[in-house]
């Protein structure tokens, strides 16, 4: 920025400081400053910047006043670089802290910070003026005993925590070299102190099969155990669906319905029946979901313990079940050859793939057929001659799911949804945990089709109980950071592409006709991780403010109760509305519990999935460091400061480090997403393919290291 506008930007900071100053609107500032008409822009910039840099504010009249020096409340996300963020509640964007203005705090601190200025990527910087409580009280990490001493050191698992734990021996619990601990913390140190605790729980030796995966559960405090009152509940839980269950709700148990699931899932929440409309041209699509309320009473340890985890966790060698298998496996499960509860979305569809009418209803089922993925994309895609005849009866219902299917996703395109088709990590474990292969998770035409008529069930469901208007659970998506949508225009111009951004905001449409448009073309991997990263996070929330990337006006999650809390909330919206017990009282009970059901949901969901993340990136480690000094072809997939991030065709990331990059001296631009040598004039560039040598690969701190190598120096049948 000039020395002229960083002047006059001082002048007029002086100017409201004064004693004198009155709060005053922009067209009085300038009469009163002598500004020219042509120069009010200027000075309109001017007030701009100190705004963001919180030495002055707005008032609702729009007038400019001195900032009060504001003190906003966050939590603390550390950087294993030494700089943090804080997170403020209700600001879309997070507060950048210098390593110098962090005072001391730790990863997860709930802190007080001011803002003094902005960076020069337009962030805002701030600085910690009080830390006012610790949200971390326990780590956990690898014991290390310092020789011939009566200490040792927890090097903490948690990359954003940046010192060891000083242990003293008395304090270690028996620990031994190598032991993966839990370490309560009783200091949280000083510049000048490392932080203190005391062992608390030894989890094993580090090589011990499952301790890594065990270390990570305990590192995001999941619960594993459910407590005894839930057990007692659960097992008190019918095995079977009685009389007085089936009374009152639409018996089906006639229609021809099937699931179709994972070959090892065990928890089938949705069931689906298709038949042709009487015209022949139609559709009646049913999509039947477990009614897990009837056995999760509101309120009860089953709810309670339910709410309280938020979710079912995935990790890469077991699943954390947010229900007991009692239920998530047994009752609840739409097991075939079983009568089951449902609460069922019933669509009658055109040949266009509109809604025409639709029922949401409570229901008894009987599903007749528990298909496999792989079994359904055998018949529908491979042609396979065996498959097909094993489960011929079934055919013709999945050929006419596949021509829904097809007409709903192209209805879908064009009304601009986006569909980001990046692959998910698919890990096969052998017993022990140790991953014997690694690759991307095939989306095929099955999970299509239950993708497609999930989505359309989600949808049915949540446009209809907005129309009630009633309290309701929606998933919600905000339309991009508008800075990144801006910087991404003027990125993709280079390449001869444009995107429409007037109004407001941009439309999911833009960001679709734009990965149309880059489809098969060289700069396809590059533009679409630069557009994805645009995307604000999805949430829970108890208003309707719609989901950008599906462009769908109202969205839900209503098919999968036994895993996910939000769809056990609104299935005992739904049952109260149905059976007529909506008034006053429970709407007003609802709208109470609603922010803090939809909040806890949102945080248990991104604690997941961050454990998640955690566990794949382990055994990916670990895979790798069997790999050492081979070389793959793989795509730039992030590029920083410190190094270059690349992408294998089997979902495998690394970083080659600057250190590592030694035939010139790399500078990174970060408006091109490029890092460039000096004397060479080699460019690398985000999207690009190139050839990578593995140097590296550590499982305790989950990190693999390349370095770039050449084409030539693969292995015949190198992956």
């Amino acid at each position: 920025m000039d020395d002229t506008f960083e002047k006059r930007k001082k002048i007029i900071y002086e100017f409201m400081c004064d004693d004198l100053y009155v709060p005053m609107k922009l067209k009085e500032l300038a009469i009163l400053l002598q500004v020219p008409r042509e120069q009010k822009g200027e000075l309109k910039s001017v007030l701009d910047a100190l705004e963001a840099e919180g030495r002055i504010h707005v008032t609702k009249k729009g007038k400019y006043m001195k900032g009060e020096s504001a003190i906003l409340r966050g939590i603390y996300q550390a950087h294993p670089k030494g700089f943090g963020f804080v997170s403020t509640e209700g600001e879309k964007e997070d507060i950048f802290i210098p390593e110098e203005s962090a005072a001391g705090a730790f990863q997860g601190d709930t802190v007080e910070v001011t803002l003094t200025g902005v960076t020069s990527g337009k962030r805002r910087e701030g600085k910690i003026v009080r830390i006012v409580s610790h949200g971390i009280t326990s780590v956990v990490g690898l014991f290390r005993i310092r020789e011939n001493k009566n200490y040792g050191f927890v090097i903490p698992d948690n990359q954003k925590i940046l010192q060891d734990i000083f242990v003293p021996m008395e304090r270690a619990k028996g620990a031994v070299n190598g032991h993966k601990v839990v370490v309560e913390l009783t200091s949280y140190g000083t510049d000048r102190e490392k932080p203190e605790g005391r062992i608390v729980e030894i989890l094993g030796h580090v090589n011990d099969p499952g301790v890594d995966i065990l270390s990570i559960i305990k590192d995001y405090d999941l619960p594993t155990e459910f407590p005894e009152r839930v057990m007692n509940q659960a097992e008190r839980t019918p095995n079977f669906v009685s009389e007085a269950d089936r009374n009152g709700r639409k018996d089906i148990r006639d229609w021809r319905m099937v699931t179709i699931d994972g070959e090892d899932a065990k928890d089938l929440d949705d069931a689906i029946s298709i038949t042709r409309t009487e015209d022949g041209k139609g559709f009646v699509l049913g999509v039947h979901i477990a009614d897990v309320t009837n056995y999760v009473q509101e309120r009860s340890a089953l709810d309670r313990e339910a709410l309280e985890r938020g979710t079912s966790v995935y990790l890469a060698d077991r699943v954390i079940p947010m229900l007991p298998h009692k239920l998530s496996n047994g009752v609840c499960s739409l097991n075939a050859g079983e009568d089951r509860l449902a609460l069922s979305c019933i669509m009658t569809l055109d040949s266009k793939g509109v809604i025409v009418e639709h029922e949401i209803c409570e229901t008894v089922i009987q599903v007749d057929q528990r298909m496999s993925y792989t079994s359904v994309k055998k018949i529908l895609a491979d042609k396979d001659r065996e498959e097909i005849r094993r489960y011929e009866d079934f055919v013709p219902m999945f050929e006419l799911m596949e021509e829904l299917s097809e007409i709903l996703r192209k209805r879908r395109q064009k009304r601009g949804s986006i569909d980001f088709d990046f692959p998910e990590s698919k890990l096969i474990l052998d017993e022990d945990g140790t991953p014997l292969e690694v690759k991307a998770y095939d989306r095929n035409v099955a999970t299509k089709i239950i993708e497609d008529f999930m989505l359309l069930a989600n949808e049915t469901v949540a446009e209809e109980y907005y129309w009630l208007e009633i309290p309701f659970v929606y998933r919600v998506h905000e339309s991009p950071d508008e800075d990144k949508l801006k910087k991404l225009a003027a990125f993709i111009h280079n390449f001869g592409y444009t995107m429409h951004l007037g109004g407001d905001e941009v439309r999911p449409g833009e960001i679709q006709k734009l990965l149309a448009k880059i489809e098969g073309t060289p700069q396809e991997n590059l533009i679409s991780r630069l557009a994805l990263r645009s995307m604000r996070r999805a949430q829970y929330a108890p208003d309707n403010a719609g989901h950008f990337g599906l462009a769908a006006q109202y969205y839900t999650h209503f098919t999968s109760p036994i895993r996910r809390y939000p769809d056990l909330q609104i299935h005992r919206i739904i049952k109260d509305h149905l059976r007529g017990r909506m008034n006053e009282e429970k709407i007003q009970h609802y709208r109470n519990i609603l922010p803090d059901v939809t909040k806890q949901a949102s945080d248990t969901e991104r604690r997941a999935e961050e454990a998640e993340r955690e566990t794949i990136k382990l055994k990916k480690a670990e895979y790798m460091s069997r790999r050492i000094g081979r070389v793959f072809e793989g795509v730039i997939s992030g590029i920083t400061a410190w190094g270059i991030y690349v992408e294998l065709p089997n979902t495998i990331e690394g970083m080659v480090h600057v250190a590592n990059m030694q035939d010139d001296h790399y500078d990174y631009y970060d408006d091109r997403y490029e890092m460039a040598g000096a004397h060479t004039g080699k460019v690398y560039k985000l999207g690009q393919t190139v050839y990578v040598r593995v140097i590296g690969a550590d499982s305790l701190t989950r990190t693999i290291d390349f370095e770039m190598a050449e084409k030539g120096d693969m292995e015949d049948g190198e992956e």
